[in-house]
C-alpha cells in the first residue's frame, strides 16, 4: 500500500479484516496525509483553521464512525485524532512503515518490484502481487500556465495556497486570491479579517452553496433515493433550495456562473457571501497583468498588492509509477471504475477521485471491491471491455461538467457506490489473482502506498 492518508488507511484496514497478508509504506511519521497539519512527509495542503466541508457523518468510515462530540464540521485537528484512532482501533499501526518512501514500482513478470527508501536513506526493492496507490492528488501545486504577464517581475508575494498556514502572513496587507474553490473562499474570508483589503478574483463564476440548509449539513439534505431521480429533478430541488437560503449569486457581486448547479464541483461556505456582503472582500475578475507593485485585471481596473494567494488546484501526481504505465497528463486518468488499470493488472488505485459528496466512504468501499478481485470473488473484464467503458464515462463526464483540470475524476457520491456495489456483484468468477495469492500468501504481499 502506497501512503497512509484517509484512503490508504481504509485500504489497510480492509485488507486486514479479510486475512489479505499487505505492507504499507508512509513518507511521513504519522497517518492522515493531507489532513494531518504540518505533516513531515510534506505533502499536506492544511491550512491552520482548516474544517471539513462534508458532515462528519458524511464523512465518517462505515466501519468507525466519529465521535459524537464532534461538531458537524470538525477541524483537521479533530479529523487527524479520528484518523489515529481508526487505526488504533483496528489496531494495524504495526503494519506500516512510517518514514518509508516508495522510489519506484515498476512490472516485473505477473508481479511488481517495489523500491522503498527507509529512515536510514538505504534502497530496498521487494516484490508483491499487487500494488495499491493511495498517494492522494492534493499535494503537487499547478500553478497558472503560463504564468501571467509580468508575473516574473511583480515586486510582491505570490504563493500557492499549497504553502499557506497561517493569517500573520496575511497582516497588514493588499491581497489577492485567486480562485472560486473551497481554498480560495477560507483563505479570502480569512484574509478579510487580517489583511488591510482583500480581492478575490475568478475566470468563472461559482454556486456558493452555504454549509446549513433549513438547520441541517447541506450535504445531508440528499439521499440514496433523491439521488436516484433524473439530473434535472436533483437540479430544481437543490436550487429551490438555494435560492431560499442566499439568493442568487449576482446579488453579491459575483459573476453570473457560466454553468448550471451540478455541473461543477461545488463550493461550500457560509461565511463568503456575508463578508462580500459587508465590502470586507472586493470581487475582481480573472488576472490579465502584473505590473511592478500592482496587478491589472481583465475588467481595465488595476489594485496595488502585496501577496498573491493562487489558489489553482493541483496536478495528479505518481514520482514512483514511469509514465509508461500511468500517464497522468492533464489530470486525466484512464482506470476502469476509477481504480483499475486496464493494462496493467494488479495496479488499484484508491480515492483517486474528486467526488461530490465524502471520499472516505467511497475509499472503503473501493478497497472491498479490490479485496474481492484479490481473493478471487469477483474478476475484472478483459482489457477491451474495460477500456470501452472508461471512454463512455470520460464522454459522459465531457458532457455533464465544465471543462476543468479539477473535474476529471468527479463523481457523485451515492450513484459511484452503487456502481462499485454492482462490480462487487457483476462477478463472482476466480479472479486472475486468485491462484497466485492462494500459491503465495505466504511468501508474496499485497503492496500499499
Amino acid at each position: 500500500m502506497v501512503g497512509a492518508g484517509s484512503s490508504g488507511i481504509a485500504s489497510c484496514q480492509v485488507l486486514q479484516a479479510r486475512g489479505i497478508p499487505f505492507d504499507c509504506f508512509e513518507k511521513g511519521s504519522g497517518v492522515g496525509g493531507n489532513w494531518r497539519y504540518e505533516n513531515d512527509n510534506g505533502m499536506s495542503s492544511a491550512y491552520r483553521s482548516l474544517h471539513i466541508n462534508t458532515s462528519r457523518r458524511m464523512m465518517a468510515y462505515a466501519s468507525y464512525p466519529m465521535p459524537e462530540d464532534y461538531p458537524d464540521y470538525p477541524n483537521h485537528f479533530q479529523i487527524a485524532r479520528y484518523f489515529d484512532d481508526y487505526v488504533d482501533h483496528f489496531g494495524f499501526r504495526d503494519r506500516i512503515s512510517f518514514r518509508t518512501e516508495v522510489v519506484s514500482v515498476t512490472p516485473a513478470g505477473d508481479e511488481w518490484e517495489v523500491t522503498v527508501r527507509g529512515p536510514d536513506g538505504e534502497g530496498t526493492a521487494r516484490r508483491y502481487a499487487a500494488v495499491l496507490v493511495a498517494n492522494g492528488h492534493h499535494w503537487d501545486a499547478r500553478w497558472p500556465e503560463p504564468p501571467y504577464p509580468g508575473s516574473e517581475t511583480f515586486a510582491g508575494e505570490q504563493m500557492h495556497v499549497h504553502h499557506y498556514r497561517e493569517p500573520d502572513v496575511l497582516a497588514g496587507k493588499r491581497v489577492l486570491v485567486l480562485g472560486i474553490g473551497n481554498s480560495a473562499t477560507d483563505v479570502a474570508v480569512e484574509s478579510s479579517r487580517n489583511a488591510e483589503r482583500t480581492f478575490l478574483a475568478m475566470r468563472r463564476g461559482a454556486h456558493v452553496i452555504p454549509k446549513y440548509l433549513a438547520g441541517k449539513p447541506t450535504d445531508e439534505a440528499g439521499s440514496p433515493l433523491a439521488s436516484r431521480l433524473p439530473l434535472a429533478a436533483q437540479r430544481f430541488m437543490y436550487r429551490r433550495a438555494l435560492k431560499v437560503a442566499a439568493g442568487e449569486m449576482t446579488d453579491y457581486g459575483l459573476p453570473e456562473p457560466d454553468h448550471k448547479l451540478l455541473e461543477a464541483h461545488p463550493t461550500i461556505s457560509s461565511d463568503l457571501l456575508p463578508r462580500i456582503g459587508h465590502g470586507d472582500i472586493t470581487i475582481k475578475p480573472n488576472i490579465e497583468s502584473f505590473e511592478r507593485d500592482s496587478v491589472r485585471f481583465a475588467d481595465g481596473s488595476v489594485e496595488p498588492i502585496d501577496l498573491v494567494i493562487y489558489c489553482t488546484g493541483y496536478k495528479i501526481s505518481f514520482p514512483f509509477l514511469d509514465q509508461g504505465l500511468i500517464d497522468a497528463r492533464d489530470n486525466r486518468i484512464p482506470l476502469y471504475r476509477r481504480v483499475v488499470s486496464a493494462e496493467r493488472p494488479g495496479l488499484y488505485f484508491i480515492g483517486l477521485i474528486q467526488p461530490l459528496g465524502a471520499i472516505m466512504p467511497i475509499a472503503e468501499a473501493q478497497s472491498e471491491w479490490v479485496a474481492d478481485l484479490l481473493e478471487g470473488r469477483a474478476s475484472l473484464p478483459t482489457a477491451r471491455p474495460m477500456r470501452r467503458v472508461i471512454e463512455r464515462e470520460q464522454r459522459r463526464m465531457a458532457k455533464r461538467y465544465v471543462a476543468s483540470k479539477r473535474h476529471t475524476i468527479q463523481v457523485d457520491f451515492y450513484p459511484y457506490m452503487r456502481t462499485i456495489a454492482r462490480e462487487r456483484r457483476r462477478s463472482k468468477r476466480g479472479g486472475p489473482l486468485a491462484g497466485l495469492l492462494a500459491r503465495r500468501s505466504h511468501e508474496l504481499r499485497v503492496g500499499t502506498s
